[in-house]
């Protein structure tokens, strides 16, 4: 079981402050790695870190279990926050988010393969044809992922 799991045991739906990453992997060709979410929404590979992991370490890891690709260096892009960033999941769990987005052109290894449990698809796309299920906010996010340089 997880931190966040053994968290909510003691405290409950309580809204809490949870911190997570997000990982825009650009390829060769420029086009960000995107994963596609049970609900049916398109996203980049990311989620909360665990009890003494860095923000790194979470964001290879979750990378990896996700979508079957390997990283190596990261580079900080943002941090955001705030009281837009608040959700309450149908199981009437509240949280308000802090997420640390990186990008990595850094591909080391793995082979491209949705895992089944978080994500349904993993495919890379041009910054230029996103998924039309993407949040604006996340579009925004991508586009800066993918020209930065």
């Amino acid at each position: 079981m997880g931190y966040i799991e053994e968290l909510r045991k003691q405290v409950g739906s309580q809204p809490l402050i949870l911190v997570g990453v997000a990982v825009g992997v650009i390829n060769d060709k420029g086009e960000i790695l995107l994963q596609k979410r049970h609900d049916g929404r398109w996203g980049v590979p990311g989620g909360f870190i665990e009890l003494g992991e860095s923000t790194e370490e979470a964001g290879r890891r979750e990378v990896l279990e996700e979508t079957g690709i390997e990283i190596g260096k990261m580079d900080l892009i943002t941090v955001v926050s705030g009281k837009e960033h608040f959700v309450k999941l149908p199981n009437g769990d509240e949280f308000y988010s802090v997420t640390i987005a990186y990008i990595s052109n850094d591909v080391v290894g793995g082979e491209l393969k949705a895992d089944g449990v978080e994500s349904v698809e993993a495919m890379f796309f041009k910054p230029t044809q996103l998924p039309e299920s993407l949040n604006p906010l996340i579009k925004q996010i991508i586009y800066s992922f993918a020209t930065r340089k």
